[in-house]
Formats: C-alpha cells, sequence, structure tokens
C-alpha cells in the first residue's frame, strides 16, 4: 500500500451487536419499501465480487427472498479472474439467486471504435480515466436494460465513505434506483457483512473500482478507508477542525484538507443536475 496515507489511531466507528442488528433491519426494510413503492418484481445488482455489492446483495436476499434477486456479472479484461469468480460465487454457493454473467469489452471496444478520434482523450491518465468511466456506464446501461426487461429496481451498492468523496462514476455506478447501504462508512460495511455471516475472505478483500488494470481505491484516493472514514466522520460529517482531526488521529493536516477537497469537488455527483430557477 506505497504511497497511501494511514492515520496513526484512527477512529473506531464499530457498531455494537445491538446497532449491528438495527442496521440489518433498517436496511431490510428499506429494501422492501422501495421495491414495493416502485411496483415492481424483483431487485437487479451488479455483483462485482467486492465487499459492497456482496453485502447488499444478502441483505436484499432477506428483505425479498432469493427467487426475487437477480445478479448481473459485468466483467472486461481488466478485472480480476478472483474478483469475478467470487461474484459468481456470492451468486450461486452463497446466495442462491438467479445470475447471468455478460462481457463488457466487445461493448467497450464497439464504442471506441465507432467514435471519432476527436472524441478520445489524447492524454494517456484521462484517456485510462474515460475508458475507465465508460466500463462503469455501460454497466449502468446493462443493467437498467435488464431492469426494464425483468419489471426490476435497479440497487445500489455505494457506501457513505465512497459517497463523501465522489469516489464513484457519475451515471455509472451512481446511476442506480436506490442505496441500501448508503448511511454506512467502508468500515461499518465489512463490520456489518461479518455480522450477517458473509465469509471472511470476502469481508476482507482489498476494494476495488477495477476500472483499469491493477487499480484499487486506496491507491487511487491516496488514502486507506480506515483513516479516510476517520477524516470523514470527525470533521467533514462531524464538529472537528482539519487540525483538531489532524492532531485526533495522526496525519498531517494536508491530508484532511485533501479530503475536504475531494468532497467539495464532488458535490455535483451527489445532486440532481442544477437548472436555473423559475423566472416568476
Amino acid at each position: 500500500m506505497s504511497g497511501v496515507a494511514q492515520a496513526e489511531d484512527p477512529l473506531d466507528l464499530s457498531l455494537s451487536q445491538a446497532e449491528l442488528e438495527a442496521y440489518r433491519d433498517h436496511i431490510t426494510a428499506f429494501i422492501e419499501e422501495s421495491t414495493d413503492a416502485a411496483g415492481v418484481d424483483e431487485a437487479i445488482i451488479a455483483l462485482s465480487g467486492g465487499i459492497d455489492s456482496t453485502l447488499t446483495a444478502h441483505l436484499a436476499v432477506e428483505a425479498l427472498g432469493a427467487d426475487a434477486v437477480y445478479g448481473l456479472v459485468l466483467p472486461s479484461e481488466v478485472n480480476r479472474d478472483q474478483n469475478m469468480s467470487d461474484a459468481e460465487r456470492v451468486a450461486s454457493e452463497l446466495l442462491g439467486i438467479e445470475y447471468d454473467v455478460v462481457e463488457i469489452g466487445p461493448l467497450v471496444d464497439t464504442v471506441l471504435e465507432s467514435t471519432p478520434a476527436s472524441m478520445h482523450a489524447d492524454d494517456e491518465t484521462r484517456a485510462r480515466t474515460a475508458v475507465g468511466n465508460l466500463r462503469a456506464r455501460l454497466r449502468a446501461v446493462l443493467s437498467y436494460f435488464a431492469a426494464n426487461g425483468r419489471n426490476a429496481l435497479v440497487l445500489g451498492t455505494g457506501n457513505r465513505s465512497e459517497a463523501l468523496v465522489g469516489y464513484f462514476t457519475k451515471y455509472g455506478d451512481g446511476a442506480v434506483d436506490c442505496l441500501p447501504i448508503a448511511p454506512l462508512y467502508k468500515q461499518q460495511v465489512r463490520q456489518l457483512a461479518r455480522h450477517i455471516g458473509v465469509p471472511e475472505d470476502l469481508a476482507e478483500k482489498t476494494a476495488s473500482a477495477e476500472l483499469w488494470e491493477d487499480q484499487t481505491d486506496e491507491q487511487e484516493m491516496g488514502v486507506d478507508y480506515d483513516t479516510l472514514d476517520s477524516i470523514l466522520a470527525l470533521h467533514v460529517d462531524g464538529p472537528l477542525s482539519p487540525t483538531a482531526t489532524a492532531h485526533h488521529i495522526g496525519v498531517e493536516v494536508d491530508l484532511v484538507e485533501r479530503v475536504v477537497e475531494l468532497s467539495e469537488r464532488s458535490a455535483h455527483k451527489r445532486e440532481f443536475p442544477p437548472g436555473p430557477g423559475p423566472l416568476y
């Protein structure tokens, strides 16, 4: 995890057993109420093999039953084989839900080959990001195509930590009907997953959006999740100043300010597209 900032003493955001059970009930009730309100037959989840989609899928099955949850495994050439195997394992072995595997590589290639050069980035880093976001947005397209065909609701898998710093693709993995685990910081996602019986190898897995090869969340953000959660809880969500936050968990104040900048710059991702107010 070279180059990734870590707190000396990250904030313990552990939930008690009672709180974990309360969140379990709260989230499953939310999933059931959301599907009922939408008048749909089932829920769709894009399964990545990561802990966020794994936890969301488990809670959806608790809320709706395995027969009312449909999984999509949407690999490309940059996805680790182990993650895709884990995604299928979650669907078939752990939950017993119906699922399909759709390779998105050919769709990505078709878009790239069908578009003029003027649409493509000439900077290598920008091009990598653009194609990575294209992968995420094509997954959203496939999820909604299936949702329309199956009369289903698309469940997102984003957590509170990712949302607050904008670590998701706008109109990609952010394009969903609802976000069941939105109240939970990343370390709490892992806690709840363990609480409901998700195997430890899945609960502890290194997080990666896998928008390009060898990507990990923490390397891209430059901060590990426990430290990020601490900064968010103490300063962005909480009352402490940047300096007090940095002192409390043992990091440089520059790191706290960088997390704040990530949150402020990504505010547009957490809002509907803006428009002018009414003239009269």
